[in-house]
């Protein structure tokens, strides 16, 4: 997801939602400030690259602890190198989500969560709009009944495999 200030800067984000039986669920994101569209500066990239995804991806192994096993939207996250990154990742499976099913995919509400009440701020600068956004982030990392909510909307099956 990407929110921009109002002089164009960009604040790019990813996040992974993860359940666990008998575990509160967890929101673990990753936040890249880019540059301007347009601007100066035109070395420093726009987004998110396949190893931002790869170290997100690490670090939510080592928070977890554990095996994770991911629903991916078929919209980015296809290139050859991802499907590397997720090859190498014996600890990883990826099921690809249909294209153009967002209503599948738990994050997006949370980006729908996260993008209300920014809509009527006015930010100037990337570092008076990033704060703002991973406050609310951190805010919905501490709701779990909101992330449990986030997860059942879609209606898929997340009970463990028997």
């Amino acid at each position: 997801m990407r929110v921009t200030a109002a002089n164009s800067p960009r604040l790019t984000l990813a996040a992974l939602m993860a359940s666990r039986p008998g575990y509160r669920p967890r929101l673990i994101y990753h936040a890249h400030p880019g540059r301007r569209h347009g601007g100066r500066n035109r070395d420093r990239r726009k987004g998110l690259t396949e190893a931002d995804y790869a170290r997100l991806l690490d670090a939510a192994h080592r928070q977890l602890g554990g095996p994770i096993v991911g629903a991916w939207d078929n919209c980015t996250h296809v290139s050859a190198a991802m499907r590397k990154i997720i090859a190498d990742r014996p600890w990883l499976t990826v099921f690809r989500l249909p294209p153009y099913a967002h209503e599948l995919n738990p994050v997006e509400l949370v980006w729908a969560h996260l993008k209300r009440p920014l809509a009527n701020l006015t930010k100037h600068n990337i570092t008076e709009l990033t704060a703002p956004v991973k406050t609310r982030l951190r805010r919905m990392q501490h709701r779990p009944d909101l992330l449990e909510g986030f997860l059942a909307s879609p209606g898929l099956d997340l009970r463990p495999f028997v």
